[in-house]
């Protein structure tokens, strides 16, 4: 899949930098620049899923899921560095405005580009989805980004054509890059909160604590629980008390349900869990009915 992306992307570079040459458009310009960072990205998403792809060993015992956030947070820096030439570019034109060479001809080509794009971001962002792959999900999402960049560059290209006005193209570039670079500045933060285990959405923990309470009778409590993500694992630990009489292979039937209930509706999850006798109580947290 993500080999695939990167020859979608070449084939996409290929259209837009035949756009920008037949009319000389710093619009066209920047989002071609756009589509350079779409296949470098293709290209680390493919590397981070080979990496992310290996098992667990000694050195790296949780595996190497991280990998693919690694390539996320590459892939926002590049798409910042990107955003920056695109500004340069508009700044330059917009001292030295050129009217445009060919419009329609560019326009055709670049909306083949867009289409091409569309088409593929919806393929990479079901294939996300099913295999839970950050770095095809970052893949997915830039694509859309540059769908939408493209769609209102050519839009507004049409405007100069009609207007007249060719100080209207680099200012169309000024706006594509502030939106590359918010885009950039999003995917940067989402993938650094994850690579340093920000917890999941408090659905996600609130729907696992009412999994919990419902499936450990004979427990008294629940506290400490804490989940995180790395890639497609999901790990969840929490301490589990059951009274201090309680053998250990009772007190293990109820982690074992626990755990089966959890696994069934959270998709590569691993559970840790501690067992306490009742004087480790906090009484907080998944109080146990």
């Amino acid at each position: 899949m993500a080999a695939f992306s990167i020859v979608v992307g070449t084939a996409v570079l290929a259209l837009k930098v035949a756009a920008w040459a037949v009319t000389g458009s710093a619009a066209l310009y920047s989002d071609a620049l756009e589509s350079i960072v779409n296949i470098a990205a293709s290209a680390l998403a493919l590397f981070a899923l080979w990496v992310a792809e290996k098992p667990a060993d000694a050195k790296h015992p949780y595996g190497h899921d991280k990998a693919e956030f690694f390539a996320a947070v590459v892939e926002g820096a590049l798409i910042i560095v990107a955003a920056l030439s695109i500004m340069h570019a508009a700044w330059t034109a917009w001292h030295a405005p050129t009217v445009l060479d060919a419009p329609w001809s560019g326009l055709a080509l670049n909306a083949a580009a867009t289409g091409i794009n569309a088409i593929w971001a919806l393929v990479l962002g079901r294939s996300a989805t099913r295999h839970r792959s950050a770095a095809l999900d970052a893949d997915a999402r830039h694509l859309w980004g540059d769908v939408v960049t493209s769609s209102a560059i050519m839009a507004g290209v049409v405007l100069v054509v009609v207007t007249g006005y060719a100080r209207l193209d680099p200012l169309l570039a000024a706006a594509a890059a502030i939106w590359v670079l918010v885009s950039g500045l999003r995917l940067l933060w989402r993938s650094i909160g994850t690579l340093m285990d920000e917890a999941p959405e408090p659905a996600v923990t609130d729907r696992v604590r009412a999994l919990v309470a419902a499936h450990a009778e004979g427990a008294l409590e629940a506290h400490d629980l804490r989940m995180r993500h790395a890639g497609r694992q999901t790990f969840l630990e929490f301490h589990l008390v059951v009274p201090g009489e309680m053998r250990v292979d009772d007190s293990h039937v109820i982690c074992d349900r626990i755990e089966t209930a959890l696994r069934a509706e959270v998709q590569g999850l691993l559970v840790t869990i501690h067992v306490e006798p009742e004087m480790k109580a906090k009484h907080q947290g998944v109080l146990v009915l």
